[in-house]
């Protein structure tokens, strides 16, 4: 089985529910982290958080469906912004 890269999640908190999402579908996927703790986080800076790699005869099935997860979040909240002050 060829895996593919689907995603770039922000942190591991999307990514495990993008791939608890996927599994609810029957899809396997795996979640691969940059972080590495000799280098401190230096590959994450450069390439992201990581990545989901989904089965690539599932990738459009999956696309679809984490597409459709995230128009269904909802948007962020005036006083979020506020918070972070």
């Amino acid at each position: 089985m060829a895996l593919t890269n689907i995603y770039t999640p922000a942190n591991d908190a999307e990514a495990d529910a993008l791939q608890s999402v996927l599994q609810e579908h029957n899809i396997y996927s795996e979640v691969v982290s940059f972080h590495d703790t000799a280098y401190d986080g230096l590959y994450q800076s450069q390439y992201g958080w990581g990545v989901i790699k989904v089965n690539e005869e599932d990738k459009s099935v999956a696309q679809k469906i984490i597409n459709d997860w995230k128009m269904a979040a909802p948007s962020p909240l005036p006083w979020d912004n506020d918070l972070e002050k």
